[in-house]
């Protein structure tokens, strides 16, 4: 059983997963096609961050983030450990964030994610994220995926 809760991006375990992510995305885009926020700015006061862990376990599994933004909200910062993947610590915490979008009354979330990031794009699409166009301070590239999901009911 996972618990997803609120957290310090700069603890340790948070942090480690960040700067694994960061080096990652840094390794297969061009660094100006990466668009995860720094650490310091996933403190922020729009930013609400969540860790994942195990119950009764202190290890951190995972990590994401919603940001608040004009109209709508953004995942960021989703990273799993590579040995706690396919164990349901993405979908917990994107239903955590989900569920604080929805809690801040905000329309929709979207999200930029990249070509060949297949895991991921299979677990937005399962929660519902369909493609759609660019938004925010985005610029056209060739990596780059835009997702959203509505959050108002029917």
């Amino acid at each position: 059983m996972l618990s997803v809760e609120p957290g310090d991006p700069r603890a340790p375990g948070p942090r480690a997963l960040l700067e694994a992510s960061h080096a990652l995305m840094h390794a297969l885009f061009p660094a100006e096609e990466c668009y995860g926020l720094p650490i310091d700015d996933l403190c922020g006061e729009d930013v609400a961050f969540f860790t994942a862990r195990a119950v009764r376990d202190t290890a951190i599994l995972g990590v994401g983030a919603l940001a608040i933004r004009p109209g709508y909200g953004e995942v960021k910062a989703m990273f799993t450990a590579p040995d706690a993947r396919e164990q349901g610590v993405g979908a917990s915490l994107l239903r955590r964030i989900e569920d604080e979008a929805r809690a801040r009354a905000l329309p929709c979330l979207r999200l930029e994610t990249g070509k060949g990031l297949d895991a991921a794009m299979r677990l937005y699409r399962r929660h519902g994220f369909a493609p759609c166009g660019i938004f925010g301070d985005y610029r056209p590239n060739e990596t780059s995926v835009y997702m959203e999901k509505p959050l108002n009911e029917g």
